[in-house]
């Protein structure tokens, strides 16, 4: 076996056979007997957190998104030979020098580098706000979710952005092949850590009391928000290339969800703390479509570092 058949092997192993198994365990698996005793009361749906994560989720993916492409140019900017440009869906460049292809990593190490802070700042307890956290909860979710599968496809494309940048290095077939199984396996313990945070902001202990329970408010808080943002995030990215529009949040969007539903019923000890009260859709929703009009009025016709 190749090693890019490892890794492609490893792909499927964690997007689809991983959670499968995860979930199908928790369902048919032995249940703890003070969780099977207490029944799985149905808490009334909070179509309102479901509408402030979406929000939440546009902003944070199409930020994330930003981060990466400045981080991809700025580098090149400052490269001699080098004349880059900004856009709202991508970046380009003219010119030739060797570090050209290195630059092509920046952007992923930039929107991990987001992502761990985020993480930070989500471990404070001065960070109490429900909006705050659960934004800070997506910024880092895109964050990594948007870098980690770029390894994967990097050891098998040369000609992806870090393929580009592994190639700079001169690395060999093997060795992206470990860094990629390294990247995928990281994938299933940050998303069940994502999972505890989300799962920690309902506001009654009645909604996590239980696996069905903590796996419906994980339904309602993290899956659906995260692909009903889908539509919206279609907006900043046009015009261009509809696999290059819908593919990258569909992935992103797949990669964390699926495994946050999977394991939502383990974590039987995440504490409630969320204040259902403060929710305000308003906020959220003047800053998304602020960004549309930045994204779409000043970004997409080109931002000239030259």
């Amino acid at each position: 076996m190749t090693s890019a058949n490892v890794v492609v092997v490893a792909v499927v192993l964690v997007l689809a056979v991983g959670p499968i198994v995860l979930g199908l365990f928790g369902a048919f698996g032995p249940k703890r007997v003070a969780a099977a005793a207490s029944g799985d009361a149905h808490a009334a749906w909070n179509w309102r957190l479901t509408a402030l994560s979406t929000l939440l989720y546009v902003l944070a993916f199409n930020l994330t998104f930003f981060l990466q492409e400045l981080f991809l140019v700025l580098p090149k900017a400052f490269t001699p030979g080098i004349r880059a440009a900004l856009f709202h869906n991508n970046h380009s460049w003219q010119g030739d020098h060797p570090l050209a292809r290195l630059f092509q990593g920046t952007g992923a190490v930039a929107t991990v580098l987001a992502a761990l802070a985020c993480a930070w700042l989500l471990r404070r307890s001065s960070v109490q706000s429900t909006t705050a956290r659960l934004f800070l909860i997506w910024m880092a979710y895109c964050g990594f979710f948007m870098a980690l599968p770029q390894v994967a496809v990097g050891a098998l494309s040369n000609g992806s952005d870090l393929g580009m940048a592994m190639g700079y290095f001169g690395l060999g077939a093997a060795v992206k092949a470990v860094f990629a199984l390294v990247a995928l396996a990281l994938i299933p313990p940050i998303a069940l850590w994502l999972d505890r945070q989300m799962l920690e902001l309902a506001d009654d202990p009645a909604r996590i009391a239980t696996r069905g329970a903590r796996t419906r408010f994980v339904l309602q808080t993290a899956v659906l928000p995260a692909f009903l943002a889908i539509l919206p995030i279609i907006a900043f990215r046009v015009p261009r290339e509809w696999i290059e529009v819908v593919m990258p949040p569909l992935v992103v969007a797949w990669i964390g969800t699926v495994w946050m539903l999977a394991g939502a019923w383990r974590i039987d000890d995440a504490k409630a703390g969320g204040r259902a009260g403060e929710i305000s859709l308003a906020r959220p929703l003047i800053a998304v479509l602020l960004l549309l009009l930045i994204f779409q009025c000043v970004l997409r016709p080109g931002i000239r570092f030259y």
